[in-house]
């Protein structure tokens, strides 16, 4: 008999991020150099600014995924940050061939452990009921909508249980309806944990985010930040958050001019 998959649940703790020195250029072209970003721990910052200007890159260069001259990154904690970050790319990235279980154990085959067990399999199922695709572990990506490829790639990010979770534009290929409880969802089920999402829509990252930074100018510097109070998600029709939205479009629109 296959033991019940351990819950998924809020950590007690977790690191802030911190990338000093930042130097990545692009066709010759410096994207940001000597930048700097600290990744408060246990809170949700969000990033925007114009497109090109290196928000993606930035991430990937925090994940490791992109080699950068004369950055560190280090978590606050003081522990080596490998082996510590899922990272949610814009796009869902399912294999077409594979089975939605198969992709929510993406990562457990591609670190060698194996063929999952009865743990690990329990365990993507249960996600995969808390994302709302109970029933839908054999089917392939092309039978399902959208929305509902986002949340398997939602649920293999959380497969992978990890305290810092990177997030590249990932509700913005979904009509408003879907986004918008993929927000509520990703807000539940990452609580506690340190994020990074790069985002394009204002009111989403206001909705999201406990930070809220504009990226902008050659080379890119972030700005002031903005920080929306309540805890998120927070309400679209609140007042304040829609002030906070004027500011931050205002932000947004002189960025682009600086681009």
């Amino acid at each position: 008999m296959t033991a019940s998959p351990k819950p998924f649940t809020r950590p007690d703790t977790a690191p802030s991020v911190t990338l000093t020195g930042a130097r990545l250029e692009f066709g010759g072209v410096p994207l940001f150099e000597d930048l700097d970003i600290a990744v408060e721990g246990g809170r949700w910052t969000c990033l925007l600014g114009p497109s090109g200007v290196g928000k993606t890159s930035l991430l990937r260069l925090i994940a490791g995924l992109t080699d950068a001259a004369a950055s560190a990154v280090s978590c606050g904690d003081g522990a080596p940050i490998a082996g510590r970050i899922a990272y949610m790319a814009q796009q869902d990235l399912l294999l077409p061939w594979a089975t939605v279980l198969d992709n929510v154990l993406l990562g457990h085959r591609l670190r060698g452990e194996g063929r999952p067990g009865g743990e690990e399999i329990a365990r993507a199922r249960a996600l995969l009921a808390q994302v709302g695709l109970v029933g839908r572990d054999g089917d392939r990506p092309a039978a399902l909508s959208g929305g509902q490829r986002q949340r398997v790639a939602l649920a293999r990010t959380l497969m992978e249980d990890r305290v810092i979770v990177l997030m590249d534009e990932p509700f913005s290929a979904v009509d408003a309806i879907t986004r918008y409880r993929l927000q509520e969802l990703a807000a539940e089920l990452l609580a506690g944990r340190t994020v990074l999402l790069v985002i394009h829509d204002p009111m989403e990252a206001l909705r999201l985010g406990d930070v809220v930074h504009v990226m902008a100018g050659h080379p890119a510097r972030l700005d002031r930040p903005l920080r929306p109070a309540g805890t998120r998600p927070r309400d679209p029709a609140d007042p304040t958050l829609r002030d906070m939205q004027v500011d931050l479009l205002r932000r947004l629109t002189a960025a682009e001019g600086k681009s």
